[in-house]
């Protein structure tokens, strides 16, 4: 979707529309928005404006939700998408102790190392749609790629739901990346490897398990995720395609209806006009650094051109580095671990089935998403590295006290299992408002205007690699090391404790140029002005406070 929000680490300008503001639209763009350049003077804001510049940031936010609830529902709608993905990895995670799966498909349930292939299945086609999204995107649209996304989704979740076989069942695993565009990578596999005399045991169970389940006990709770991906795939024919998106395709006319409609505004009115004319500079500022910076070259030589460029400068090389080695601390200190292998990880802790299947995916996933909340109230007044360092030290507590549950009574003691639970508990919340979020804000951060969409995709691909791994190597050493894999991760937690002490910037309140000072670039200043000159171009003046040092910009982001 599209949403509004306000950075205080990127160049703002802020559009004035002139008088003839009113006129019709069907004129072309700078003729509706020409401004007398000779005089840069801003125009008068409303009282609203006015309230909404002095009020506090989490107050503006509020007050923009309030008088455009729209906004709300469009990114509740869109947030869909996300539910699909979570919804997938928690079912996942219980079907994979149901004893009827197991006697459908002995392989996968008793083999470590292949059940560790069908989990991240899902994660190395997120890599793979991480790194093909940005392109497709832009070429058919946010609408366009969801639809796209859907409709594999779907296919491959019937195909899931219906499985018979080990291929169809990572048919469906490999189309999973919901977000963008979903990637199914070519997994040798055939069904007729799971007729191996090492799972000889387990075929000997009856077609019901052990317990009696149906596989309507499996099969079902996959189906159900259709349901919503139809949902959110009927609901796109009414979403407004982006107007960043209508602009890259000089579609103006249609940029501004989308806006109107997005904003529930006004196509005339004066605070409409100055966003429309933020965006389209934001695009003239890509497409010309693009132009001068990588001349005669498009399509995918431009792509490889562009990526290229960030790893040809010292200054450049350190921004990925950090970004992608906080991406690679995000999941290596275990939490999507944790996530995948729950159920498993709390029976070790001797917790019976049925507790361990309440506790491992209903509660472990509502204390995971009530600890993200804390980060929204803290990140902006603590800081991003005490949040941090503070995360980093207490899920190492926490890991090394489950380990010690584990290795100590080895699921032999009640009050012991329910200390380790509660530890695990504990682990999620100081990971969850710690590097969860801020393991997608800061890399974001420290990059410059000009390569921060491709820097991003690099990040990106790189926590997605790192889950991929993590999802693979955890059920062996679980199997293997038990009490151990606890302290693997642990380690992690400290290295990544003192990686941010050592080497991490604090973004909070700090420009571009300020993190040019930081890794000895001067890439944000260059950027500002080429900013600044095609806002002059367009008749866009620029209002931030040249006392505060800072700059931010008036964005509009898609989901």
């Amino acid at each position: 979707m599209a949403a509004q929000h306000i950075s205080g680490n990127e160049p703002r300008v802020v559009a004035v529309p002139s008088d003839n503001l009113g006129s019709s639209t069907s004129k072309p763009t700078d003729e509706i928005f020409e401004v007398d350049k000779q005089d840069k003077m801003a125009s008068p804001e409303s009282p609203k404006e006015r309230e909404l510049r002095a009020s506090p940031p989490g107050n503006v936010v509020i007050k923009h939700l309030r008088e455009n609830p729209y906004v709300l529902g469009l990114a509740a709608f869109a947030s869909l998408g996300g539910m699909l993905f979570g919804y997938d990895q928690g079912v996942v995670s219980g079907i994979l102790t149901m004893q009827n799966f197991g006697a459908k498909f002995p392989r996968i349930y008793m083999d470590a190392t292949f059940k560790g292939w069908f989990t991240s299945t899902l994660l190395l086609a997120a890599w793979l749609g991480s790194l093909v999204n940005g392109p497709i995107a832009d070429r058919i649209g946010r609408k366009g790629s969801i639809f796209l996304a859907v409709g594999i989704f779907t296919l491959g979740s019937a195909l899931q739901a219906g499985a018979e076989s080990i291929p169809m069942l990572f048919t469906e695993f490999g189309t999973q990346y919901i977000g963008g565009i979903k990637c199914s990578p070519d997994i040798p596999l055939s069904g007729g490897t799971i007729k191996n005399p090492t799972f000889d045991p387990y075929n000997d169970v009856g077609p019901g398990g052990c317990d009696g389940q149906s596989e309507a006990s499996w099969r079902l709770p996959l189906a159900i995720q259709i349901i919503p991906a139809l949902i959110l795939g009927i609901g796109m024919l009414f979403y407004p395609e982006s107007p960043r998106f209508y602009c890259m395709h000089k579609q103006e006319d249609k940029a501004l209806r989308a806006l109107s409609i997005i904003r529930q505004a006004d196509i005339e009115s004066p605070a409409l006009c100055r966003e429309f004319l933020a965006i389209k500079a934001e695009v003239l500022f890509e497409e010309s650094y693009a132009r001068d910076h990588y001349p005669g070259k498009t399509g995918v030589a431009l792509y490889a051109a562009q990526y290229a460029s960030l790893f040809s400068t010292v200054p450049s090389l350190k921004r990925i580095i950090i970004g992608c080695t906080i991406m690679f601390f995000q999941q290596f200190m275990g939490c999507n671990a944790i996530i995948y292998y729950a159920p498993t990880i709390f029976e070790q802790l001797g917790l019976s089935s049925r507790t361990t299947s309440l506790l491992a995916t209903g509660v472990y996933g509502i204390v995971n998403t009530l600890s993200t909340l804390p980060a929204l109230f803290l990140i902006d007044r603590v800081g991003r590295r005490p949040l941090l360092m503070a995360g980093a030290l207490g899920t190492f507590i926490s890991l090394v006290i489950v380990a010690g549950m584990v290795g100590g009574f080895d699921g032999d003691n009640v009050a012991a299992g329910w200390v380790g639970i509660a530890f695990v508990y504990i682990y999620d919340i100081n990971f969850s408002y710690s590097f969860a979020p801020i393991g997608w804000v800061l890399p974001a951060e420290i990059f410059n205007l000009g390569n921060r969409a491709k820097a991003m995709s690099i990040t990106t691909s790189a926590t997605w690699m790192c889950n991929f791994i993590i999802g693979l190597v955890t059920p062996d050493m679980l199997a293997r090391l038990g009490w151990g894999t606890y302290l693997f991760f642990a380690a992690f937690c400290l290295l990544a404790l003192g990686f941010t002490y050592f080497f991490v910037p604090e973004t909070k309140g700090r420009s571009l140029e300020d993190m040019d000072r930081v890794f000895g670039d001067v890439a944000a200043h260059q950027e500002k002005k080429r900013l600044f000159d095609i806002a002059a171009e367009l008749g866009i003046v620029e209002l931030d406070s040249v006392k505060s040092g800072k700059v931010g910009k008036v964005d509009v982001e898609e989901a």
